[in-house]
């Protein structure tokens, strides 16, 4: 599965699903992030757990995309956009009552699109082992496992993505 063009992307909707830039500082976001600490702390010790804190969402490199659903925020990832081209995805999370509707599919191509407009040449990941949907949505999206990276160290409880993106011809 590959995602559309990056305006396409940008504008991700499934049939009842809008996607897009917001705050991660809204209460009924941070609800959401809290029901994505509690799912990862119910599958993984701290030790394990890569979460970023809710706070460092909101940081200038940062962009934090949000899921709804009839107005109702229902998933959620961000993009931290480093220096050096790169950009890693953190905190992708579907709230268990609006699963298997692609919401999953939808933010990645959104985050994505946004990583490609921020001229990122690639985006890597960290999953843990116990989210077989989530390796095979990242598999599926032309993903490939490799090491650590970052200040991330070995854990065998993690799965290390990263893939590249098409860069964008310079203008002329």
């Amino acid at each position: 599965m590959k995602c559309g063009g990056v305006d396409e992307a940008r504008q991700a909707q499934t049939p009842a699903a809008v996607i897009a830039l917001e705050s991660p500082g809204q209460p009924e976001v941070r609800g959401l992030l809290r029901q994505s600490d509690a799912y990862h702390a119910e599958l993984y010790p701290a030790e394990s757990n890569h979460l970023i804190a809710a706070a460092e969402l909101e940081r200038a490199n940062v962009r934090f995309l949000v899921a709804r659903i009839d107005g109702a925020a229902v998933g959620c990832g961000a993009l931290l956009i480093g220096s050096d081209g790169v950009a890693e995805i953190k905190r992708m999370f579907v709230a268990p009552a609006a699963r298997r509707r692609r919401l999953g599919r939808a933010l990645l191509c959104a985050l994505e699109a946004e990583a490609e407009a921020a001229g990122v040449r690639q985006v890597r990941l960290e999953t843990g082992i116990h989210q077989a949907e989530a390796l095979a949505l990242y598999r599926s999206h032309g993903y490939r496992e490799r090491g650590p990276f970052g200040s991330y160290r070995p854990d065998p409880l993690s799965t290390f993505f990263e893939k590249p993106l098409p860069q964008r011809p310079a203008a002329q």
